[in-house]
């Protein structure tokens, strides 16, 4: 009998230390990798609400500005595999640095944008600077992590994305309100060198903040250190080591590319593209379009969290994948279908906005189930490279699509239909692989 109480105190003491040296690595890490996410993500797509001003301002189409939009992952690509080997190897902590610093550098500079060409240069050279910061976190939480703890981890990061629109959305809208003409700069031209600043800020925190692994975290514990480098070891056994080659000739690894492709269509239609179709809808005032873009952002940041941690609950990951990317689908087509009906096309876009952002935290607990070391680095980076050209594909395709027919529901049709596709490709990941 006195044993029985002795197990069951051990027990309750060793969840207990578990908990709180987790609390402590989150509350160390995570918030910080979001700030970071959330200017990245304030950088990529500002653009969009640059478009409302700088379109008309630079006489730019709308195809040249989804070429604009898109050129970005044109750059992203190229690079990608070589960022995240490189971060791999030196460490998070200085290849971080480096990458917000030049971001931030370069996205202020895009107030200087005069032609399309200019646009499509720094465009290409922002992709460049921040080509390795998305997968190099995911790596990263990777490295502190086990499986079965990642996915609200990917989601808590993930986050920052609706979060930064919920934040940027109202401000950038004052920005282009209240700035234009000030100094004799037009609104948008402040938009991007304000918003540049957090980045380089970032950039400089990382040095300081950011632990390059569990050994050199001398803000844990020696037996905290031990017990997380024991679940990372414990995790690890069922994952084989495979040579960069093997990732390219990985079968899973590409069908995994596939499906990223697809989430990250309506992904970035969102992204890109919720400035003007809530434009398209009739309100026109930036400061009022900046604050309803926080309300499909805001239903996208609950979505995500909640959705993910029942993934990580159940250990359940394709059913939850599927009904996020059908459910962004459902919401494309209606904003599509409502076009003219305010309310109801403001339902479909947050439906939109829902599902399609809540994809990418789901999906990245299906590599990491089973790719780890250097795999995890080189194969997390080819699926994100590969995937993220439909970051390319999609903004270029409505831009074009609106210039011929002076609408966006071709584009946004074309964009759900990817969204039900990748839900459907899915299930062809086997369950015992990825439900961890």
């Amino acid at each position: 009998m006195q044993s029985d109480s002795v197990e069951v105190l051990t027990q309750v003491d060793t969840q207990s230390f578990e908990t709180r040296t987790y609390a402590k690595v989150t509350w160390r890490i995570v918030p910080f990798l979001m700030f970071c996410y959330l200017v990245a993500y304030l950088d990529r797509v500002n653009v969009g609400f640059a478009k409302l001003q700088m379109s008309s301002d630079l006489h730019f189409s709308e195809t040249v500005y989804g070429l604009g939009a898109g050129i970005f992952f044109i750059a992203y690509f190229l690079v990608e595999i070589p960022s995240n080997i490189i971060l791999h190897r030196v460490g998070a902590r200085l290849w971080m640095a480096r990458i917000m610093i030049t971001w931030g550098l370069i996205s202020s500079g895009m107030a200087f944008v005069t032609t399309p060409t200019a646009f499509y240069v720094m465009r290409f050279l922002l992709g460049l600077a921040e080509a390795g910061f998305y997968p190099g976190v995911i790596l990263y939480l990777s490295y502190w992590y086990p499986s079965h703890r990642r996915g609200k981890m990917f989601a808590a990061f993930a986050a920052a994305v609706p979060l930064s629109g919920l934040v940027g959305g109202p401000l950038s809208g004052l920005v282009l309100h209240s700035f234009n003409g000030a100094m004799n700069h037009a609104g948008w031209q402040w938009l991007f060198f304000i918003e540049g600043l957090p980045s380089i800020a970032a950039g400089i925190g990382a040095i300081f903040l950011l632990t390059d692994g569990i050994s050199k975290a001398k803000w844990l514990a020696a037996d905290e250190r031990e017990f997380l480098e024991q679940q990372i070891r414990a995790d690890s056994t069922h994952k084989v080591e495979h040579s960069l080659g093997d990732i390219f000739r990985n079968g899973r690894v590409w069908l995994l590319t596939a499906i990223y492709f697809c989430m990250i269509c309506g992904f970035y239609t969102v992204g890109f593209w919720l400035p003007t179709l809530i434009s398209s809808t009739g309100v026109k005032d930036p400061l009022h379009i900046g604050l309803l873009t926080a309300i499909p952002y805001g239903a996208a940041a609950a979505t995500m969290l909640l959705v993910s941690r029942s993934a990580d609950r159940q250990r359940e990951r394709r059913w939850h994948l599927a009904f996020t990317a059908v459910l962004g689908g459902v919401g494309l087509i209606m904003s599509a279908a409502f076009g003219t009906q305010p309310v109801l096309a403001m339902i479909g876009l947050t439906l939109a906005a829902m599902g399609g952002l809540s994809t990418l935290p789901l999906f990245w607990s299906l590599p990491t189930a089973f790719l780890g070391g250097s795999a995890a680095a080189a194969g997390i980076a080819l699926i994100n490279s590969w995937g993220n050209l439909a970051g390319f594909v999609s903004p270029y395709l409505i831009g074009f699509i609106k210039d011929m027919t002076h609408s966006t529901n071709p584009g946004l049709y074309a964009m759900a239909g990817a969204l039900f596709l990748g839900s459907l490709l899915i299930f062809l990941v086997p369950a015992k692989v990825v439900n961890r």
